[in-house]
């Protein structure tokens, strides 16, 4: 059966009112968690960015599922510093964390003064990273001289066993490159096409462990109100790689989709009044070949989505799964 856990958006609570939406999603019947880890938002009307770190202590501590997150080691954090704290988190929390690693987005990074590399060197730096955290995590004294630099790095509370290192792809070739580097992959809800492509590119160049899909969605009384939560909250969601990997404020995205075309808002957040719907639309996207899925619904009032959830949308979901 596919798991189907919950995206808890840290841009767009505050991180007190998003750990009491994870322990509700758990109480809703979400089988797990997973979470962004911005420094700032998409878009101003969010208004949040929550520190993921700190948040994910208190997360897991409050829960007793799975909980992951999404990071990009190598420019605004250390590998050695995110290294610490996934075994710190695991060694807690044993068998219930896990991180997707990514190459970045400018709006994240650029906080450092550095100048923002291409994608071909974040992808190096990427490669570093993983490759200085994974000896880290096995108990090894680490110094390392490339895009990344450390020296003379160990860890010393370490778990009985690592937590899973995913990589985070979008696009085909990103998800073949990760393969075999890996404990997984996760991506984005998109065409299903492309999304065939990732999946398919990971597993025939020998990508195994989970394949785990985020998809964003809104769900309300109406189509129309459904619609508004998704224009006001995620229009966003319509500026793909690569202008979302190099914007650097939340402005430029809300200037870049100031005026959001339905039909293309439609496509890159599943709107929906019918939560029977919804959970097909859902399940078609699964199907794909993906063992996990995590859905995050666009709107700030989650306490109605998660009931909603509970009396509706997971028990449909997981009749058709």
């Amino acid at each position: 059966m596919v798991f189907v856990g919950y995206h808890a958006s840290h841009e767009q609570l505050p991180p007190s009112a998003l750990l009491r939406a994870v322990i509700d999603a758990e109480q809703s019947g979400f089988d797990g968690a997973m979470c962004s880890d911005h420094l700032a938002p998409w878009g101003v009307r969010q208004g949040e960015s929550g520190f993921a770190w700190s948040w994910l202590g208190a997360a897991l501590a409050s829960t007793s599922f799975s909980i992951g997150v999404v990071t990009a080691p190598g420019q605004r954090y250390h590998p050695v510093v995110i290294a610490q704290a996934i075994a710190t988190l695991e060694e807690m929390f044993p068998g219930r964390f896990w991180t997707a690693l990514g190459s970045g987005e400018a709006m994240n990074e650029h906080v450092t003064g550095d100048p923002w590399p291409s994608k071909g060197d974040r992808d190096a730096r990427l490669d570093e990273s993983l490759q200085v955290m994974r000896a880290l995590l096995a108990g090894d004294e680490v110094t390392h001289d490339g895009h990344v630099r450390v020296h003379r790095a160990r860890v010393w509370s370490l778990p009985s066993a690592t937590a899973p290192l995913l990589g985070a792809a979008v696009s085909a070739e990103t998800a073949a490159r990760l393969a075999g580097r890996v404990d997984g992959l996760a991506t984005v809800a998109q065409d299903p096409a492309a999304l065939r492509r990732v999946v398919d590119a990971y597993r025939s160049n020998g990508g195994e462990g989970p394949c785990v899909l985020q998809v964003h969605l809104s769900l309300a009384e109406t189509d129309a109100a459904a619609l508004a939560l998704a224009k006001d909250q995620w229009p966003n969601g319509l500026i793909g790689p690569p202008r979302a990997w190099d914007f650097d404020q939340p402005e430029d995205f809300d200037a870049a989709v100031a005026d959001p075309d339905e039909g293309e808002l439609r496509r890159a957040v599943l709107v929906d009044a019918d939560a029977f719907t919804l959970a097909e639309r859902i399940a078609d996207l699964a199907r794909i070949g993906f063992d996990r899925v995590y859905l995050h619904h666009v709107g700030k009032d989650q306490r109605e989505f998660l009931d909603r959830a509970h009396s509706e949308l997971l028990p449909t979901l997981r009749r058709k799964l």
